[in-house]
């Protein structure tokens, strides 16, 4: 799959399944490969990814026909067009909670690579686009998708002039910092985080807009928002994944051999 054709995904309301990726290791491309996904999603706001490590990740994940889409972490253009030039289809900035900061981050992905002030007055109707540099931006940044992360309270309160701004392909609810935000730390079955996201995703799917979310874990908690409409599906993490497999295993297996954990050991602790 290429960029154009998931945004085109997207907006038409299909569902596109992905996983968080934080391995840099050279095997794990081809692990990936076998488990079916559309796309992958890159954190670098929470993982320590650095610049070269980052480009390498997104241009093999491209070149094999998963889209990267990179969370960034802040609303910075300069730093948008970065990790672009590295081979993303996407930057993704967190806590965006304005409609001047999407559109700054259009101009980032979506005009690449026009700056400063020609870039400034284009994205608020103060100057026109040559047919030919129209044309040149427009096939240069095909496969770009702009993705805004909404996970606040104030984000929810702007949202519509938010989603007003034009070429926004999805919207992706960080479920963690929006519980906080609304008062209900991780507890995503309470009702005020279920009227949150859901305001959230009723208003981007009105528009044609792809929207997601994104546990660590749980397919539970996956499966009640794609039925609710959630179409950009983040299913857990490489992290997580091994984490929760792995450790089920090894209870099952002390289980079933008759070993238990000494008292005070977490998983994986020693047993007697």
């Amino acid at each position: 799959m290429t960029g154009k054709e998931l945004r085109e995904a997207l907006r038409s309301g299909r569902r596109v399944y992905g996983t968080a990726i934080t391995s840099q290791a050279p095997r794990w491309p081809e692990a990936v490969r076998e488990i079916g996904v559309d796309f992958v999603f890159i954190d670098t706001e929470h993982i320590p990814i650095d610049r070269y490590q980052l480009s390498w990740m997104c241009q093999t994940y491209r070149a094999m026909g998963f889209p990267p889409l990179v969370r960034i972490p802040s609303p910075d253009p300069y730093l948008a067009c970065q990790v672009i030039d590295g081979g993303a289809c996407s930057a993704i900035s967190p806590y965006l909670e304005t409609p001047e900061e999407a559109v700054i981050l259009r101009g980032a992905v979506k005009f690449r690579p026009l700056k400063g002030k020609r870039l400034d007055n284009i994205l608020h109707g103060r100057e026109e686009l040559e047919p030919e540099l129209s044309a040149f931006l427009a096939k240069v940044n095909a496969n770009n998708l702009l993705i805004l992360n909404i996970e606040s309270t104030p984000a929810i309160a702007a949202l519509d002039d938010i989603l007003d701004v034009p070429d926004v392909d999805a919207v992706l609810i960080g479920p963690h910092d929006l519980s906080c935000n609304v008062g209900v730390p991780e507890q995503f079955t309470h009702p005020r985080f279920i009227e949150a996201a859901t305001a959230i995703l009723h208003k981007a799917r009105a528009r044609n807009i792809g929207a997601g979310i994104h546990f660590s874990g749980g397919l539970q908690l996956d499966a009640f928002w794609a039925r609710e409409g959630m179409n950009l599906i983040i299913h857990s993490s490489d992290i997580a994944a091994f984490n929760q497999g792995v450790r089920r295993d090894l209870r099952e297996f002390r289980e079933a051999l008759g070993d238990v954990s000494s008292p005070g050991a977490g998983p994986g602790g020693p047993v007697v």
